[in-house]
């Protein structure tokens, strides 16, 4: 009786320029690997995040839009989600923020359990301007239809929040005060330079003066019954 060999999954490593399918069969078979985009065809590995410039900010962003989560019906929040964006892109953004079809989301939660299409918001913690979250990676959501992209510049200590208007991003401009306001998600309002020097508490207060704004209610009504 013959037997079949088993085959052997190549590794996944940074550089390579693989299908969708094929970067999913390598990532699958590397539980090492914690975190791997494929972005424009080509594959990036993460290496070890650091606390200073990586997971601390990173935790405030996920407090900032997980209380906007929990005083929001029908949004749904993702931390590091896989998201299949196109043939050639299925990044692993730092944060999601994202509507369900039936309340005029542009993506689903496939079969499988993974995020397809473009989630209303995609947040990014970036070293520096220099990476690929402001290059190929802006460009990718760009090209899908992501409504707004925050990207967090760690090494300039800058943040970007940018809308899409028309095909083009456009960045925001923070008001009088110093917050920025989603367009897509009515009371999502951000204390930019509190959140840049480490002031958590201010940017919540903050974000409740969103939340317990007229527009917010607008929305949230709009959401229990889409």
């Amino acid at each position: 009786m013959s037997v079949t060999p088993s085959i052997k999954v190549p590794p996944l490593e940074s550089g390579d320029r693989l299908t969708r399918q094929e970067f999913e069969r390598r990532y699958d078979a590397a539980p090492r690997i914690k975190k791997a985009e494929l972005i424009e065809g080509v594959v990036y590995v993460a290496s070890p995040l650091r606390f200073t410039n990586h997971a601390e900010p990173h935790s405030s962003i996920i407090t900032w839009l997980g209380v906007y989560r929990a005083a929001t019906p029908g949004v749904r929040l993702g931390d590091n989600p896989t998201v299949r964006l196109d043939l050639d892109n299925e990044p692993q953004p730092d944060a999601i923020l994202r509507l369900e079809p039936e309340a005029g989301g542009k993506s689903r939660i496939t079969d499988d359990d993974y995020v397809e299409g473009a989630p209303e918001l995609i947040v990014e913690i970036a070293a520096s301007t220099a990476a690929y979250d402001l290059n190929d990676k802006l460009r990718a959501y760009r090209r899908n239809e992501v409504q707004e992209y925050l990207v967090w510049q760690r090494y300039e200590n800058r943040l970007d929040w940018f809308s899409l208007q028309e095909g083009v991003y456009v960045p925001f401009t923070p008001d009088e005060t110093g917050i920025i306001r989603s367009q897509v998600f009515p009371g999502l309002w951000l204390a930019v330079s509190a959140l840049l020097n480490g002031d958590l508490a201010t940017v919540l207060s903050e974000l409740q003066k969103g939340l317990a704004s007229e527009e917010h209610q607008k929305f949230c009504d709009r959401l229990r019954n889409p």
